[in-house]
């Protein structure tokens, strides 16, 4: 049997047309995709539109992770990270200490640092600002990419200014561009159910695309796993895809697999390798305009990461080097890992291994 004849008796020839034409899915195409159990189905039509953007290319980067403070007000069920102020596991770091942190890793060729944190009560405006001067100061060429959509609005808050103003003065003090968190899942059903004091989806969506009009570019992410239906899933990627049609500043879209470890929803189980790469999948085939997706590799570890190469992603994040938040909530994958063993995975894979900097320029090919 020809692979189109079993996506054809999987029920998704018209879908396949879809794929094959370049056709935008419908939102009812995508719950149909979600409710199926024919993996394989999925993985090819996922690698049709993977292999249509971006080629055998697969991209990584070299990046730290510094994640500056876990005090938080907003305490999301699904968070085992943010920690009341006082609580015996919190904690904040000063400035000399992120500098300190950065100084640590002078001798690795490090192109971007990733720096987000918890929506902290007392921190004012300049600590953030001051912050992105330290690590420019000790690490001038390096791409700072921080503070969440969440944080862009609660700095906004601190700074008494609209959001736009606030990027101009975080871009001049050194951001690079926003990472992709705090979007869980839009729906306000889910909002209101684990995090209920979070900046709602819609106001998310409206700081993303403030970001790309004022020049920064962003990434999306959604926290998958939990007690969301398919319909929500689809209802996210949908909001995400809109948005990128009006402002085209997503560079990448990054499906986050719940770890319910030491949160408020650890009664749920940990999400299965068939979630992960449906995730991957129907993300792929659903954000069309999207030119990038991670498969992270923190979240579902480097073997299914590597797997997820063939089921649409095309980039498996980077070097991390002492990722916080996920491993609070029970990862058991290394915090850190290295360039040569990235290299290696993408190539058992049968794909190119491209070393990138934080906006997909290359840097380095590894044949």
């Amino acid at each position: 049997m020809t692979m189109k004849k079993f996506i054809e008796s999987a029920g998704f020839g018209d879908i396949l047309e879809k794929v094959e034409a370049g056709e935008r899915l419908s939102c009812d195409d995508g719950i149909r995709l979600y409710n199926s159990n024919d993996i394989l189905a999925l993985g090819y039509m996922a690698n049709m539109v993977r292999n249509r953007l971006n080629g055998d290319n697969t991209y990584f980067i070299y990046n730290q992770h510094i994640n500056y403070s876990n005090i938080c007000t907003n305490l999301c069920k699904f968070c085992a990270f943010g920690k009341e102020k006082g609580h015996e596991k919190a904690y904040e770091m000063d400035l000399e200490t992120v500098k300190q942190k950065v100084r640590d890793r002078l001798d690795e060729p490090i192109t971007e640092i990733h720096m987000v944190g918890g929506i902290h009560p007392d921190l004012p405006f300049s600590y953030y600002t001051d912050l992105l001067r330290g690590i420019k100061e000790v690490r001038p060429d390096v791409h700072i990419q921080a503070f969440t959509c969440v944080e862009i609005a609660h700095l906004a808050g601190l700074a008494d200014k609209p959001v736009g103003e606030t990027l101009e003065i975080l871009k001049e003090a050194g951001l690079g561009s926003i990472p992709g968190g705090g979007a869980e899942v839009f729906a306000p059903r889910i909002r209101e159910l684990t995090c209920e004091k979070k900046l709602p989806g819609k106001d998310w969506i409206e700081v993303a695309k403030t970001a790309h009009r004022h020049g920064l570019h962003t990434n999306a992410t959604m926290l998958y796993g939990h007690i969301e239906t398919m319909a929500e899933r689809i209802e996210h990627l949908d909001a995400l895809r809109l948005a990128q049609d009006e402002t085209k500043g997503f560079l990448a879209f990054i499906p986050l697999a719940f770890h319910p470890k030491n949160t408020e929803m650890s009664n749920i189980s940990r999400t299965t390798g068939m979630d992960d790469l449906k995730n991957i999948a129907v993300s792929r085939l659903m954000l069309d305009n999207f030119p990038h997706i991670k498969a992270y590799w923190v979240m579902i570890g480097p073997k299914v990461a590597q797997i997820a190469l063939s089921f649409g992603a095309d980039d498996m994040d980077g070097t991390v080097k002492e990722e916080v938040i996920t491993h609070m909530a029970g990862a058991e994958t290394e915090q850190a890992i290295g360039s040569t063993t990235l290299v290696k995975l993408i190539k058992e894979a049968g794909r190119i291994a491209i070393e990138r900097d934080t906006l997909y320029e290359t840097i380095q090919v590894h044949e």
